[in-house]
């Protein structure tokens, strides 16, 4: 189905009191709403702006001309916590925008759409001139309402209102990745340990599970085990090695000199890269 933003203007030029989504529900009973009710100010300069060109912009068609989250950058999420992010969008139209508000969804074939609408109260607009506005917010996503396949690519849509009441909007401005939050693990041993004796080098990858809203490992991945020697600046690749069916890591090396030891996992598409906290091991 899908999934519409709803934005109603009220009061004044630039007045918004409300905004309400409607929630949507998906095939497999996930369903998504928004907290209804903000307002903004326009500013100074934007007003002037269209007090001096309101009486003679063009009539044109409504249009957002664009629709940010979260800067464009992936956004990890974890399996308890819910994950705020901000938005940015851009509206024009004939007779002047009186807000916009940005969106995100997912058409998953298996269980159906899914998406997240604005945090309505985060919402603040600037005027840009007589005929368009800008406006910046915040979504959230919770991780209890996604599932595992949602880590991929998801559509950005924002919907805006003429001062006028005239609703317009699109469903396909953007788009922006959505992982699933990684952790690792590094454990080097014995310690103290004698130069050249043979040290072992344990860890974990895992990520999150939305199916189970559990950290499951992740296997038959590639993760470079680094070292920085003491005084050092920067970690340098050792080797690497692949996690097992649990995302269990381990190898042997040679203790060579007092320094820090760790893992460092590239990435995916569908997860971030991440890399373990450094374990200091003490060479005689």
């Amino acid at each position: 189905m899908r999934i519409r933003a709803t934005v109603a203007a009220v009061s004044g030029a630039l007045a918004l009191s409300a905004l309400a989504v409607p929630a949507a529900q998906a095939d497999d009973g996930r369903s998504w709403t928004v907290d209804p009710g903000f307002s903004v100010s326009p500013s100074s300069e934007g007003e002037k702006s269209k007090q001096a060109f309101g009486a003679t912009a063009k009539a044109a068609a409504p249009k957002v001309t664009s629709a940010v989250v979260n800067g464009g950058k992936p956004i990890a999420v974890g399996t308890k916590s819910k994950q705020t992010v901000p938005f940015t969008a851009t509206a024009t139209a004939g007779a002047g925008v009186g807000g916009v508000a940005a969106y995100i969804w997912i058409k998953n074939d298996a269980v159906g759409d899914m998406g997240f609408g604005p945090n309505g109260k985060s919402i603040t607009c600037k005027v840009v001139n007589a005929t368009t506005t800008t406006c910046k917010g915040t979504i959230t996503l919770d991780p209890k309402d996604m599932v595992s396949s949602d880590a991929t690519w998801w559509r950005v849509g924002a919907e805006a209102v003429t001062e006028e009441g005239e609703e317009f909007g699109s469903d396909a401005v953007s788009k922006v990745r959505v992982q699933r939050f990684s952790k690792l693990t590094v454990n080097a041993s014995p310690e103290p340990v004698k130069k050249g004796k043979t040290i072992t080098v344990t860890g974990k990858l895992t990520r999150a599970n939305w199916d189970t809203g559990t950290y499951k490992g992740y296997s038959k991945q590639s993760v470079k085990l680094q070292f920085k020697k003491k005084g050092a600046k920067s970690y340098s690749t050792v080797k690497t090695v692949k996690t097992s069916s649990s995302g269990a890591l381990k190898t042997t090396v040679k203790a060579s000199a007092d320094g820090t030891w760790r893992y460092s996992f590239a990435g995916t598409p569908s997860t971030p890269a991440v890399s373990a906290k450094g374990d200091f091991l003490d060479v005689k």
